[in-house]
């Protein structure tokens, strides 16, 4: 099967993974990464914006461009699954009005960098279209889908809360709303910590949406109800070489961001994944 191939260069990192101090900080971790391809957090602009000014010009000095952005929503708990199934993403009503002026907020800092690409969690999706929260959360995400639209931009929906069939009649849902800048940004690990779907066969079925992805590894829990272990790309549980072959059959030319929130040597942790990763693409590619 003819498949396009998958190169170093298509690799990045989350800002919020390597914990800068501010852009210049920023700049130096990626150059210690050896990677010109930064998914940038947008809500330190808003909150912090006196340590962020000039970020995208300072990356460029070193030759690393922002290829997208992300806005984590108010309110999230990430102790348990259960806890972020309460409150993470745009399900909690009390922190709706927080998120759609966040939401506002990002879409306008990606406009003034012309980023085409935002992601985030819409948080838990019913399994049923005859769910309550199902109405209320479709047309949540489809506001802030119009907020990004506006800007120029996608909204890409992080996977892992759901399995693919779920997201999928939930993108289906959407669209019949007339919203056509909404995708995925699909993270294996994701699947995997919240004990959710097989990855390789979510990401198979999510393909027509997948317009980024994020490279991280997991263990799954053996304990029901609690997290899986987030571990270095390329010692969990996340088929790599499957990851990357789906990729390359679908003719993928986007992003994969690397995403690290666990561990205390981030910039080891990334560079070794980066080598699996290389090596996975020249596999399946050769």
């Amino acid at each position: 099967m003819a498949m396009k191939t998958q190169a170093a260069e298509q690799i990045g990192v989350c800002s919020w993974s390597l914990q800068a101090t501010g852009p210049q900080d920023l700049a130096e971790k990626v150059n210690a990464l050896g990677l010109k391809k930064v998914q940038l957090g947008l809500t330190p602009h808003r909150d912090d914006p006196g340590t962020w000014e000039g970020v995208q010009e300072i990356l460029a000095e070193s030759g690393i461009s922002i290829v997208s952005g992300m806005f984590a929503t108010f309110g999230e708990d990430y102790t348990t699954p259960d806890t972020i199934r309460r409150t993470g993403g745009v399900v909690p009503d009390a922190d709706w009005d927080e998120n759609f002026e966040l939401a506002k907020a990002a879409a306008a800092t990606a406009k003034a960098m012309g980023l085409t690409q935002v992601s985030t969690h819409a948080g838990f999706l019913p399994h049923e279209p005859t769910d309550l929260d199902f109405e209320k959360l479709s047309l949540r995400v489809a506001q802030l889908a119009e907020v990004f639209a506006e800007a120029g931009a996608s909204l890409l929906l992080e996977t892992g809360q759901e399995t693919a069939e779920t997201l999928l009649m939930f993108l289906d849902e959407i669209g019949k709303r007339g919203v056509q800048n909404l995708g995925v940004n699909f993270d294996p690990a994701n699947m995997i910590l919240y004990d959710m779907d097989d990855p390789t066969d979510a990401l198979r079925r999510l393909m027509p949406h997948v317009q980024q992805v994020h490279v991280k590894d997991a263990n799954r829990t053996t304990v029901k109800g609690q997290w899986g272990e987030e571990v270095v790309v390329g010692t969990g549980q996340v088929d790599l070489i499957a990851f990357v072959r789906i990729l390359a059959e679908a003719d993928f030319d986007e992003s994969y961001i690397f995403e690290r929130e666990a561990g205390d040597d981030r910039i080891g942790d990334i560079t070794q994944g980066v080598g699996a990763l290389n090596a996975a693409m020249q596999e399946v590619t050769a």
